[in-house]
């Protein structure tokens, strides 16, 4: 439910680039952040999230989750993949890694920030600059590095 979510709003946002363009998001687990594929663009960005423990039930909300994307626009074909970064439950031992559940209002921000960034990276326009925060939580406690996979590889705001 929450890819299809992500492909709608996608397809509306992307609706206004270059005529006779296509463009497509699709979720890769693999993208490397900072090592974009030759001939790929990056955009790194964070945004708040709930999580939800598949072993004890706990939840959290998170405003420091990472999503990365890699871009690419080639003969009229753009695709983007995208990588959401997890966090695992603290109270659990060996918990396994959760996917953040990203609300439609920072799924909204976080797309059209990416648009912004395929028309600057990919069609080499000059938009200035703007700022459009995401929607952040009441978090009850502080961000925990060691459950979080973006800080395990480096990529973490938080660092």
């Amino acid at each position: 439910m929450a890819q299809q979510e992500w492909t709608r709003i996608f397809q509306i946002k992307t609706n206004d680039l270059n005529p006779g363009d296509s463009w497509r998001i699709e979720f890769d687990e693999n993208i490397e952040p900072n090592r974009p594929n030759l001939g790929w663009e990056q955009y790194i960005r964070n945004t708040s999230a709930r999580f939800k423990c598949t072993k004890c039930g706990r939840s959290w909300a998170s405003n420091r989750v990472m999503v990365v994307f890699h871009m690419r626009l080639m003969d009229g074909q753009g695709v983007v993949k995208a990588r959401r970064f997890r966090q695992n439950c603290k109270k659990c031992i060996a918990a396994p890694m959760e996917e953040p559940e990203i609300d439609s209002d920072n799924i909204n921000i976080l797309l059209e920030k990416l648009v912004e960034k395929i028309r600057i990276k990919c069609y080499h326009e000059d938009l200035g600059t703007s700022s459009r925060p995401f929607r952040s939580f009441d978090v009850n406690s502080p961000h925990e590095p060691a459950h979080c996979e973006a800080c395990i590889r480096g990529i973490c705001t938080n660092n």
